[in-house]
Order: structure tokens, then sequence, then C-alpha cells
């Protein structure tokens, strides 16, 4: 893919490929499928205040976002596009999706009071929402889909906070525009874990684990994403009450796992071997019921072990399906 201006002819309509190269395809790939993603950054600033809202509800229901004037982030947007190959061999043209993405998003928002720039923001309007990462994620696919195919959308709003947008259901209330977010949040924890099975033999254990079956354990430092769907508030901008959700990430996974032994500490593990995968299931039937409590659904939940590892687990087994096709693309950064 490389940005230079097409030739002036017509291109001849695609024809149907697929991406294990079987189906017959004319010259430069003209007609197969890809999945393209672009990034951008751009630091804006925005504050947290409902009109409707008392001084004390404002501060109990946003915390230190509630400070006037507002606070402001460095944020990442990943953008993912697919469709057919032209018979330049690309999606898009790269000039194209640049210009689109930067006269519509980061020309607007660059160095902007969130709240003040478009009019999804004015909060003055019954119809006025919160510029939440999920609101501003989805104010700018509004913006964007009538310019690039989207396929999935991402937006950092910093390194442990982010959301996901895909395509909306087609039996969705407004077809052009996603009602649902993924949210994710990142934290850590340190703990240590030995991989044995107690009915085995050590010798056993040793051919099963290798040196993490050795008798005194090792230890990791965890990183732990958890994602949640749910539908955007139209108010708030938000899937659920985040810190209620980073709260209870905190009170039921963090604090009792850091700085533990966990095969001896953590009940659970006393009689389950704490693989990664093993880790990261736990934590997800820790973490459903809760969640679900906040009106939103856990969806994933990735445990990253070392550089090397690490384990994800889907709560919501229909969303398995839909997540390879866009999600991946942007995991890939």
């Amino acid at each position: 893919m490389t940005a230079r201006a097409r030739p002036a002819q017509g291109v001849a309509p695609p024809i149907q490929g697929n991406l294990s190269g079987t189906a017959v395809s004319r010259g430069h790939g003209q007609g197969r499928p890809c999945l393209i993603t672009r990034r951008a950054i751009f630091s804006a600033s925005h504050h947290y205040w409902l009109p409707e809202l008392s001084e004390e509800e404002n501060l109990a229901r946003f915390g230190l976002c509630s400070l006037a004037p507002g606070h402001g982030h460095n944020y990442e947007l990943i953008v993912a596009m697919a469709g057919p190959l032209d018979a330049d061999g690309m999606v898009l043209n790269l000039s194209e999706v640049k210009h689109a993405i930067r006269s519509e998003v980061t020309a607007q928002l660059d160095y902007r009071f969130l709240n003040a720039v478009w009019p999804e923001f004015d909060l003055s309007r019954p119809e006025g929402t919160l510029p939440t990462t999920e609101a501003l994620g989805r104010a700018i696919w509004s913006r964007l889909a009538p310019l690039l195919p989207l396929a999935g959308l991402r937006l950092y709003e910093q390194a442990n906070l982010w959301v996901d947008l895909l395509p909306p259901s087609p039996d969705s209330p407004d077809a052009s525009l996603p009602m649902e977010a993924f949210l994710s949040i990142r934290t850590h924890f340190a703990a240590a874990h030995r991989l044995a099975r107690p009915e085995l033999s050590q010798a056993d254990n040793e051919a099963i684990y290798g040196k993490c079956a050795r008798p005194h354990g090792h230890g990791h430092n965890y990183l732990l994403d958890v994602t949640v769907r749910g539908p955007i508030d139209p108010r708030t901008g938000m899937v659920c009450d985040l810190a209620e959700l980073q709260r209870l990430v905190d009170d039921l996974v963090v604090e009792p796992f850091d700085h533990t032994f966990l095969n001896k500490d953590v009940e659970h593990f006393a009689t389950c071997v704490p693989t990664a995968e093993n880790i990261a299931l736990h934590i997800a039937d820790l973490l459903t019921a809760p969640i679900a409590a906040t009106g939103a659904r856990l969806h994933k939940v990735r445990l990253q072990e070392s550089p090397n590892n690490a384990a994800e687990v889907f709560a919501e087994i229909p969303q398995l399906e839909m997540v390879p096709a866009a999600l991946e693309a942007l995991v890939a950064r």
C-alpha cells in the first residue's frame, strides 16, 4: 500500500477472492479482501460535569474528572478498514485515508476542549453527552463511516484505558452507528506460583511442567486486561461506572492476588493448578456477576504472564465469532 494518485481510468468491478489465495484474481491482487489499519494521534482536554447534578453529586459520580477546568490526554486512534484490493493493489489510497482522518478528526480535535468542539458534547442540550472515551469513539465513527469502509475503531485515552467499536448489527436501531462499545482497563499484580498436580509425583510434574514444577515456585509481574461490553449511556457517555469497574477489579483480583503465592494464599488454587489459563478463567468467574450488576457485561479477560506468554478468556461465547475479524487487527499495534 503506497501513497500515490490513482490513474484516471475506471477500475473493473472486483471479483470475489479469499485470504487463502485459492480463488482466481486479477493482477496485483485485485478483488482479494484485506483489512488495513491507520494510526493517528491528537491531544485534547475534557470535563465531566452534568448541569443537572449538584457539585457534590458530580464529584461523587465522576471523582477528580469533575474538577474544573478539566484535564487532558494524548489520544491514540487506530482505524481498521476492510475491502477488496483494487487494480493498484490497495484497499484504499493511503493519501485519501490520511486526509479523511485528518480533516474529520485530528484537525478538529487536536489541542481542543472536547466539551466545546462537537454538538454531541453540548451538555446544554438534552441529548448532549459527556465526552468520554466511549462517546468520543462513537462520534469519531459517525464522521469517518461515510468516508471509509470501517471494520473497527480503537481509541486509547491512555495506555491502561481504551475503547473498541465494531460495525453495528443490521438489526440495530441505528444501522449507521455502533450503539455498544467494548471498554478495556489494564492493571497489574505480582504473584508466585508452582505448576504441579498434587496427585502426581515430582518426576511426573516435571515431565509436564518443566522448571515451573520446582518445589519452591517462581513469580511473575502479571498484566491484566479486563474488557466489558454494553450500550453507551446517552447522557453520561459511559458503558458503566468506570470508577466502580476499577474498584471491582482491585477488590476482587488485584488485592487478593498481589504479592501472594497463589497455590497457598488463594483458596481456589489449592486444588487447581495455577496456569495462566486457569488464573484468567478464575478471574473471569470472579468478575462476571459483579460486572453484570453495574449494567455492563464482562466480555474478555487477558492475562499476560510474561512478554512471551498470555492467556485470553472470553466470557461471552457468541462473541467469539465476531472478534477475530476486526479486533485482532486492532490489537496488532
